[in-house]
């Protein structure tokens, strides 16, 4: 991440939007830090969409479990 830091900046040199409220005799710290625009956030219909068939009924789950605690009785 890029910064900038400068203390002790004369906040009569600030732009006039960040001044606002400012005594322009004062002596400021000012910090800049380059912000990226975050990674685009994937919605819940693009996670759905990602999801790899063949989904399975309620019926097919529980027959499926079934199976594998009939294997624990062999």
């Amino acid at each position: 991440m890029n910064e900038i830091v400068r203390r002790f900046y004369p906040a009569s040199r600030l732009p006039e939007d960040l001044r606002e409220g400012i005594d322009p005799s004062e002596q400021v710290m000012v910090t800049v830090t380059v912000e990226t625009p975050p990674e685009k956030v994937m919605t819940l219909e693009e996670i759905f969409a990602t999801r790899r068939p063949p989904y399975m009924t309620r019926d097919e789950i529980d027959e499926h479990i079934r199976s594998l605690r009939g294997e624990w009785d062999d």
